[in-house]
């Protein structure tokens, strides 16, 4: 499948790639302010990803986090410009040597491919001078790190937003992490959310913290109906309803039962 849409602000542009269209979570915009890119796309659109960039100069790649859409491309892109691209230091093993994928993920995006990168610096900078200043913000992935452009009021966020309510959680989440990193998040003084799945988002800081209140909302919704005794299935379909395809189809790797058994081990 070709590239499946292009998303333009001021001088951000954006690609949006994907194998399969079975929602956001199955496609991925890959983002270029001048000539820096920010994340790889997935291995398996390395084709749409390349066309794109073939008439582009690139001077620098910044991945916010290992998981293979982040991250696929960035051997490839490596090479096609001669560069080393920057990651978190807690990203760069997994880039360097690899990972297991479940096969829900390796079907959407493919296997993860072998990259070196350089450690991300505390300040970046675009052409122009604007400061890019990464993030550390666990909970979706222990090494995720958004990158903040104050200048602009920009706020390139990883997967951290994704939606402003969420149903299904992974295994490997943490959901006091999360609730922790957006609200540092929220702190800072941003409008415009750049999302690799949902796109862009004019009044960023707003659905930044929605999604907050939605988490701490259903945080406190499963604390007290557990407290009334009612089992962590029930809260699922009372709070979240039943389980769909997407949980049985990963193994539960990804359900609801997830993000209701971390909501009741959160502390607010």
């Amino acid at each position: 499948m070709p590239i499946r849409n292009r998303y333009h602000h001021q001088n951000v542009e954006g690609i949006r790639v994907g194998k399969v269209d079975m929602g956001i979570n199955t496609t991925f915009i890959v983002y270029r302010i001048d000539d820096i890119l920010i994340d790889c796309g997935p291995p398996n659109q390395w084709q749409f990803v390349q066309e794109y960039l073939s008439d582009k100069s690139i001077r620098q790649v910044f991945i916010t986090h290992h998981h293979e859409d982040h991250s696929g491309n960035a051997a490839n892109i490596g090479k096609m410009f001669n560069l080393l691209p920057y990651a978190p230091a807690l990203s760069q093993k997994k880039i360097a040597e690899g990972y297991y994928v479940p096969p829900v993920q390796r079907l959407v995006w493919g296997g993860p491919i072998p990259a070196d990168t350089q450690t991300m610096p505390e300040e970046l900078s675009l052409s122009d001078g604007s400061r890019v200043i990464p993030v550390h913000t666990p909970g979706h992935a222990k090494d995720l790190t958004c990158l903040f452009l104050p200048e602009k009021g920009w706020f390139f966020s990883g997967d951290l937003y994704i939606s402003r309510s969420i149903k299904y959680f992974r295994s490997d989440e943490n959901l006091q992490q999360l609730i922790e990193s957006i609200r540092k998040v929220v702190a800072l003084d941003f409008e415009v959310i750049f999302c690799p799945h949902r796109g862009i988002v004019e009044n960023g800081k707003a659905a930044m913290t929605d999604k907050l209140n939605h988490l701490e909302a259903l945080v406190e919704q499963a604390q007290d109906l557990q407290k009334q005794g009612v089992s962590s299935k029930k809260i699922v379909k009372r709070l979240l309803g039943k389980e769909g395809m997407l949980s049985y189809l990963s193994g539960f790797n990804i359900s609801k039962i997830n993000l209701i058994e971390q909501a009741l081990k959160v502390m607010l």
